[in-house]
């Protein structure tokens, strides 16, 4: 009994050592039999026969749309995600807002201010702010002036774009448009000076007529180039006659 007890005991280890340990893949998995293996392959069928309603669906619809001139609903906008600022989307840089504002405000030559910027580089921003202001400081006068200054603005500033082609001028309604913008700004702080000093008539007259020949001074100075030095009078007049309309609308006289 001792000798059996002793053999079992010395083949044990060598039972273990003979062991294999063998990994099996899915790929190597016996194939699922009976009524598992339908199910799956019904499964397949149904989600192949899904997706081929769902694209024949899909092409059905864009061809429905694009045959009725709706085929843009389905395009796809492939941009960056980096979007711009607003103020760069919708062009407005306040830095040269800003230093447009000084060259109307500051219009003498010795100055140092670039002021040709104004007309060579035009924008539309800057000068509807001005015209804004102006209509906003009207209200104190007439409620109803507001939008006929703007479309004075845009009508006035058209007349003496045509009357400046015909007498020779290379100017193009966009600088026009931006020079008398601009140049409404001596009638802001003009308008916004007169209910202070009403009290005195003489100064008052005083003030509104520096206003008037400073925006004139400021929109002539640019506009007027040296192909119409010769006829300067011509287009100065008109100019002068349009800022002095602009602050009628304002005082109401």
């Amino acid at each position: 009994m001792t000798s059996v007890a002793q053999l079992d005991v010395h083949n044990e280890p060598a039972a273990q050592d003979g062991l294999e340990f063998v990994s099996v893949t899915s790929a190597d998995a016996p194939a699922p039999q009976g009524s598992i293996a339908v199910d799956i392959e019904d499964d397949k069928q149904e989600d192949i026969y899904s997706g081929g309603v769902r694209n024949r669906s899909r092409e059905a619809a864009s061809q429905y749309l694009s045959n009725k001139g709706f085929g843009w609903m389905l395009e796809v906008d492939d941009q960056d995600d980096d979007e711009k600022p607003l103020l760069e989307e919708l062009d407005i840089d306040l830095k040269d807002i800003y230093y447009k504002l000084r060259c109307v405000l500051l219009p003498l030559p010795f100055l140092g201010f670039n002021r040709a910027i104004i007309r060579d580089a035009p924008d539309f921003w800057g000068p509807l702010l001005v015209v804004l202001l102006y209509a906003m400081v009207s209200l104190f006068g007439q409620l109803r002036v507001i939008s006929w200054i703007i479309t004075i603005w845009v009508f006035g500033t058209y007349f003496l774009f045509l009357l400046a082609r015909v007498l020779g001028g290379n100017v193009s309604f966009s600088q026009m448009l931006g020079v008398i913008g601009y140049s409404l700004l001596p009638l802001v702080i003009t308008a916004a000076l007169v209910p202070f000093i009403h009290a005195l008539p003489m100064l008052s007259l005083a003030v509104k007529v520096l206003g008037v020949v400073w925006a004139t001074y400021s929109a002539s100075s640019l506009l007027i180039g040296e192909e119409l030095q010769a006829k300067s009078s011509l287009l100065l007049y008109p100019i002068f006659l349009l800022f002095v309309y602009f602050f009628s609308l304002h005082s109401g006289a």
